[in-house]
């Protein structure tokens, strides 16, 4: 991605090694996580790695030759999942589910998208949902099926959907 602005300290080797000194290090975490957040949003990422093979631009500065090594990731990640602005996708936490916006806001985006479009009372697949007509050019489009899913269950929890099974894909039927 070249039109990302990358803040002033993705330049600055250093910030690629987890610091020692806790006021550091607690800036160090709170300047990245907040560029993780960024960057997923304006690309659109949705899951990250924590593995140092996945050459993301995120986590690999090719000016400086500099990485973040994997306890840094995992360090960063867990960050964003204890925040909620994370899942881990896996028990080894080797993938991410990154939540730019929280997970309520998700469902709210899910649910506000479906009344704009009238549909209410209308059966859809979570498939539909990412990758559906309906749902091209809006912020729903690409989104994966594991973000869907939790924002549904909230709906559900909510009362404003039913998740059901169907052939293949869940079914959610909004109120």
């Amino acid at each position: 991605m070249t039109d990302f602005d990358f803040p002033f300290f993705f330049s600055y080797p250093p910030y690629f090694t987890l610091q020692p000194v806790k006021e550091t290090r607690e800036k160090q975490v709170e300047l990245w996580t907040e560029l993780i957040l960024r960057y997923c949003r304006q690309s659109r990422t949705f899951v990250l790695s924590s593995d140092t093979s996945d050459d993301s631009p995120l986590f690999y500065n090719r000016k400086i030759e500099r990485r973040l090594n994997q306890d840094a990731r995992l360090l960063l990640l867990g960050e964003l999942v204890s925040r909620g602005n994370g899942r881990w996708l896996d028990k080894g936490r080797q993938q991410c589910l990154v939540l730019w916006k929280k997970l309520e806001e998700w469902a709210a985006t899910v649910y506000g998208l479906v009344r704009e479009l009238g549909m209410q009372e209308a059966v859809m697949t979570v498939d539909e949902l990412s990758s559906g007509d309906e749902v091209r050019g809006t912020e729903l489009e690409g989104a994966p099926h594991e973000l869907l899913v939790e924002a549904l269950k909230l709906l559900e929890a909510q009362g404003k959907a039913q998740i059901f099974a169907g052939e293949g894909d869940l079914g959610v039927k909004f109120f």
